[in-house]
């Protein structure tokens, strides 16, 4: 019976997530030919093509999209089985930089889970602005961060995603006639604010603050009391929200882009703890 190599497979998935092979490389701390090797051992066996290449670009081919999701489970599987057995060797303090939102609807899903694999390791958790906890000489006091960015790109080091911004809201705001767009954001400086009142002025639709406040939970009280609305990366919409998309459209609700959230740190310098939690919170925003 064949069976399938789990490097060959974790090539697979990080070149399809991450876009190239070169990016795939540097998130897997291995060579890009080492990486190379590894997908073309894939695809000898299981006599397809997994990628369609043009101009040095990658993508999925059929094949490839069609064992996309069943290599993500395997691989999950594989790591959930040797974590369940594995001796809990790490230990050491994590000082991880990452935005509110995040902090409020990602960390609850991994925190457990990582504690339990390894409990003689200490989380610290700061929550900030992106801009900020990106900024020197901030940016070095961490061992981790969890970033935004207002560019997506494809080369960006780090990347996990490009997710959509979306306007979030209670469903009454589809038909709301009030001149002034009510809003509730965050402080000054912060990525989601800057789109949305960029694409509000861009279509000229006249707006209004209603409440600002730095936190998640904070923002979610507001708009539940029917304050106003929001703009929040898809991936971060809280239990009890909704994207106002889900209800309809708005011509006086522009569309915001996307951004691209990353982890970053110094890989080559890292710990075995920052990096295993790396690939918890990879594994969870994919």
């Amino acid at each position: 019976m064949r069976n399938l190599s789990m490097d060959a497979l974790r090539a697979f998935v990080a070149t399809a997530d991450l876009g190239s092979v070169t990016a795939a490389a540097d998130h897997l701390g291995r060579s890009q030919p080492a990486i190379s090797l590894q997908l073309k051992k894939l695809e000898e066996h299981l006599g397809v093509e997994v990628f369609l290449r043009f101009n040095k670009q990658l993508s999925l081919s059929d094949a490839g999209a069609a064992i996309y999701e069943d290599t993500k489970t395997i691989l999950t599987l594989n790591d959930q089985l040797l974590n369940q057995f594995a001796k809990p060797e790490l230990a050491g303090q994590i000082k991880l930089g990452i935005p509110s939102e995040f902090a409020t609807t990602l960390l609850p899903k991994i925190i457990g889970r990582f504690a339990q694999s390894y409990p003689q390791v200490t989380l610290e958790v700061l929550s900030d602005l992106s801009r900020n906890l990106l900024s020197e000489p901030q940016r070095a006091q961490y061992d981790l961060i969890l970033g935004l960015h207002d560019k997506p790109s494809a080369k960006r080091k780090g990347l996990i995603k490009s997710d959509r911004l979306v306007w979030v809201g209670k469903k009454d705001y589809l038909n709301d006639r009030q001149d002034k767009l009510p809003l509730v954001l965050a402080q000054d400086g912060c990525l989601y604010r800057k789109r949305a009142l960029k694409a509000l002025d861009k279509i000229k639709q006249p707006w209004r603050i209603i409440h600002t406040n730095p936190d998640l939970s904070g923002i979610q009280a507001a708009i539940s009391e029917g304050l106003g609305i929001t703009v929040l990366a898809q991936s971060t919409i809280p239990d009890g929200l909704e994207a106002i998309e889900r209800y309809g459209k708005s011509e006086r609700l522009p569309d915001l882009g996307s951004i691209d959230i990353s982890l970053v740190y110094e890989r080559r310098a890292a710990s075995q703890a920052t990096s295993r939690l790396a690939g918890y919170i990879r594994s969870s925003l994919n």
